[in-house]
Formats: C-alpha cells, structure tokens, sequence
C-alpha cells in the first residue's frame, strides 16, 4: 500500500468509532471473491453507481478468503477490492454456480486451530447453508442449517462470526427479524438473545474486530458482549464504499509516515496479547498486526484503549490484561473485555513494575517472566510476585531498542526499520552481538520488500 492510500482515514470518523475505509492492497496472486481460477472482471462506472444509489438493503455482507468485501443484493455480489479501486458486479450464479440466486446471510469463518475450516466462506439460502474454501464448494455442502449449527433457524437475516476475545468463547451470532441467536463453536449449543437496542440486521459485518449492523445504506456500530450500540447510523457509502464525492476520498494527511505501516519511521511499542492479537504502536497510533486480511490500518490509540492518549513507549500482555506504559505511568486494560480499563489506572511504573521508565518490554506465552529494556540494559521482573521488584540489570547485545514483543516464534526486537529475531529470551541475553538484521516492515507487516540480497518472507506473530 502507498503512502497517499495508507493516509485514507476519516479523524472525525474515527473519533465517532466508526470504519476505516478499505484502502488496503490486494496480497500477490490472489484470485477473485469466489472464483476458483482467480478471476477479476475490471470495475467500472456502472457498477459503482448502482452500489452508490441508496437501492434498499443489503442481503448479505461479508469479507472473501481474500479480504475482498462482498455485498449481497438479489441475484448479484458487489466486490469491493482490495486497494481502494473501484467494484464490479457479478451474478451470484457466475461466482458460486451451485448456488445461484439471492443470499439470505454470508460469512467468514477464522479457524486458525482447524485448517479445514480456516478462511471458509459460509453462504446461506432459505433453510441450508453452503461452503467455500478456495472458491470451490466443499465436501458435503450445501447441508440444512440445522445440522450444521443444531438450535439456529433458516431464513436467516444476517450472520457475522464472534472470536473468543469479542465473545468470550467462538461463537457465531445469527440474526432473524428482532431475534439474535448466538451458537457456541466448542459447545455447538444456540442461545437465544434479545438485544432491543440493536433491533434487526440486514447484514452484519466484522471488521478489524468491530461488529457492524447493515441496514440499507446504513451502519451501526454494536458491541456483542453487551448487544448495544452506542453511536448514531452512519452511511456506509461514507466509510465502505469508494462513492465519489462522500467521505471515503477525505485523508488524514496530519498522519503523514506515522499513518503509513510500510514506512521507516520507527514503532516505539509492540504488543502480541493473550487473545492472539498483535499491535505495533507509532506516536498516537496503533496497527493490529494479526488481521492482515481485512488490512492493517492506523487508529488512534483511544479508539482501541478507550482514555488513553499519547504515544505508548512499551507494551506486554500478562494473565488477561495488557500493560501499556507511557513516560513513568503505566495503564492497564483486560484484554477480552474490549479493552476496558482497570479501575485506579493510570499509576507509577516505579510502583507497578519497580522500574522508573521503559524502552521496550515484552513476555513470552504461558510466562509470568517480564523483560524490561532501557537503553543498552535488560531487567527481569516475576509479575506473579507482590511487590514487584526488579532483577540487576544485564547487559544487552544492542546499544539500543524501540520496541520488543515475544510470541511463540521467539522474540522480535525493532531498532529504526531493522528487525532483529531470536529463538527465545536466552537467546537474546546470551547473544554476544545483534542477530543479524532483516527488513521489519516486511516481517511484521507484510510490506513490499525492495531489498534484492534476503529474501525475507513473512512470519506469523498470532
């Protein structure tokens, strides 16, 4: 993505909780929404103004395996692409032949722990639902509904899936009419639930771990643990789809490199959590890492941590919470509540922590071992001891670092734009000099890579 798309953002949407446009580039080689030879009919004028005008509602909206943004009305599918060019339109029978016809609900299933449903694309018609993966309609499909997901009616509205850290557990909530029905993964058990604030969906989306419910051209933005929505509708023409004239042209310019992930302004903060998200921090920002899929787009750190402000020198996760501390104060936040903050925080990183300030700190999964670096020294800290005292300082192979996180592919060390990697934290306090460099953007945030001697590849920090 090039910097003038990467600066694509709407401040005062943000403010409001709203979407951030869809200005990410498409990764290379990837196919179309749903055709399994990958191909792409060339957007065009028509196309767009007939997603523009305000036709009525939705049918369905979801992502593609791709991070395409599929929008269901009668017999066609609007594809919006990836990198803010303009969509196309396609029958729904030309795209998924086994189906045809118009879609009830859709959605995208994440399944990191089980490869034969990760990425899958869901489709539902009337009483039976169908499945894609690759573009092709898998083994067994279309199947009804019921036997699927036993307890959840057909003739659905809308369905948008819920990971543990929105929902406590996986789950998939369904909606039908006024009636919301949440379906327990692990479990495989429905609970009924009644949300009056909400009322009834057309279509809903999740995106960059936001829920979103779709009626006509409008949006609102709701929370499913609580089943409200704070916030007034707002128009998705605004904030989705790239409608000449509205919203979606504004940027954000103040943002300059700082909003650009690919550029080599340095992150003084990462962060990989317990609930597998992954975030980089730059001045007032914050990138989540893990959801590439659906872009990695900037956000002001108060839209994720609500009442928090200012740049974030370093960040680490432990038991349920995250730790994000700026100057001598530390702020602490559980991290499958929405990031909602702790009571009696902000206070003294000294008190916290027995540390005065931090460059960069990090633990490693299943740990309560916490590593605090300032400047070319590294301290230990047991987190599961009370009070917290801080262990001698040893000695580190860099003079300097901007940000550190560990997650189960070891631990990722940032200095400028060069990314150090080592196996695990011995490693890192037994290395006689930096481990040799590679590209960050590319590592971490699947940038393009211009270097022509290393071949840097991508790694998965979930």
């Amino acid at each position: 993505m090039g910097r003038p798309a990467a600066a694509l953002c709407l401040a005062w949407a943000l403010a409001l909780g709203c979407a951030h446009p869809l200005t990410h580039s498409k990764p290379e080689g990837a196919g179309g929404a749903g055709d399994p030879h990958g191909a792409e009919p060339p957007g065009n004028d028509t196309a767009l103004a007939q997603l523009c005008a305000d036709g009525g509602d939705f049918d369905a909206a979801t992502f593609s395996e791709n991070g395409t943004l599929l929008l269901f009305r009668g017999d066609r599918v609007w594809e919006v692409p990836l990198g803010g060019s303009r969509p196309h339109s396609r029958p729904i029978a030309a795209v998924w032949p086994e189906l045809g016809g118009p879609v009830d609900a859709a959605l995208r299933l994440h399944r990191p722990h089980s490869p034969a449903e990760q990425r899958s694309l869901l489709l539902f018609q009337g009483e039976r639902v169908w499945a894609y993966a690759g573009g092709r309609l898998q083994p067994g499909f279309p199947r009804r509904i019921e036997e699927e997901f036993p307890g959840v009616p057909g003739a659905l509205d809308a369905a948008v899936e819920c990971p543990r850290g929105d929902c406590g557990g996986d789950a998939v909530l369904f909606f039908s009419g006024d009636r919301v029905f949440v379906f327990d993964v692990a479990l495989r058990v429905t609970k009924p639930r009644a949300w009056p604030a909400l009322g009834a969906c057309g279509a809903a989306l999740r995106w960059l771990g936001r829920f979103y419910c779709l009626r006509g051209t409008r949006f609102r933005r709701f929370r499913p643990r609580a089943g409200d929505a704070p916030g007034e509708p707002r128009d998705l023409r605004d904030f989705f789809i790239p409608c000449p004239g509205r919203g979606h042209g504004l940027g954000n310019a103040s943002w300059g490199d700082a909003g650009d992930r690919c550029s080599e302004t340095p992150f003084q903060a990462l962060l990989s959590d317990d609930t597998g998200r992954v975030f980089a921090f730059r001045g007032n920002l914050s990138f989540r890492l893990d959801s590439w899929q659906d872009g990695q787009h900037p956000w002001p750190v108060g839209q994720t941590w609500p009442g928090l402000d200012g740049p974030v020198d370093a960040a680490f996760a432990w038991d349920g919470r995250t730790y994000l501390i700026q100057g001598s104060q530390v702020s602490v936040f559980l991290s499958d509540r929405g990031h909602q903050r702790v009571q009696g925080y902000p206070r003294p990183l000294l008190d916290e922590l027995g540390v005065p300030r931090a460059d960069a700190a990090f633990t490693c999964p299943g740990s309560a071992q916490l590593y605090v670096i300032t400047g070319d020294r590294i301290q230990l800290v047991d987190l599961s001891q009370s009070p917290r005292r801080a262990g001698p300082p040893l000695p580190l192979p860099h003079d300097r670092v901007d940000s550190a996180m560990c997650t189960r592919d070891g631990v990722f060390v940032l200095r400028g734009p060069a990314l150090h990697r080592y196996p695990g934290p011995a490693q890192l306090l037994a290395a006689p000099q930096p481990a040799p460099p590679e590209p960050g953007a590319p590592r971490l945030l699947r940038c393009p890579h211009t270097g022509t001697d290393t071949d840097t590849g991508t790694t998965d920090t979930n």
